[in-house]
């Protein structure tokens, strides 16, 4: 006996009779094409889904950044180490990098939040802290951040 399918271009109920039981399954028609690097599901729609793409967007670079920031500060607030010039010598850095980099525990907690969750703005990147200036004002940063929406 074959089951019963109903064809009509949205997700489709198919019922099994086995044994007494009834199964039920649902069948979602879609298609699975490869863009670029990654799979995304074609839908009966035509709009592409990724699977397994989140909405948020951790940037690795930006999250190092910010991790080695905080772990340089912590040092320079335990005394392990004098100065930025010996966070230079140790990491075998440019001083310019870790200055830069320190620049970034000045971040409203907020701000950081937003990072570490993924949720920054695209164009905020390790790379946009060290071509523009940050104000320490938390207020500025806010105002700052919001432009990078609009």
């Amino acid at each position: 006996m074959k089951p019963k399918v109903q064809t009509l271009g949205a997700a489709i109920a198919r019922e099994r009779r086995d044994g007494g039981q009834v199964k039920l399954s649902t069948f979602i028609p879609l298609k699975i094409r490869k863009r670029g690097g990654s799979k995304v599901v074609v839908r009966p729609d035509g709009q592409l889904d990724a699977p397994g793409k989140v909405v948020t967007q951790i940037d690795q670079p930006l999250l190092v950044a910010l991790t080695r920031a905080f772990y340089w500060q912590q040092l320079l607030d335990d005394g392990v180490v004098g100065s930025g010039s010996e966070i230079v010598q140790r990491e075998g850095l440019h001083h310019s990098t870790v200055n830069e980099l320190l620049r970034l525990t000045l971040l409203e907690p907020a701000i950081i939040q937003a990072i570490l969750a993924g949720q920054q703005p695209r164009c905020m990147s390790p790379l946009w802290f060290q071509r523009n200036p940050l104000p320490t004002n938390w207020m500025a940063q806010r105002e700052v951040v919001a432009g990078f929406d609009a």
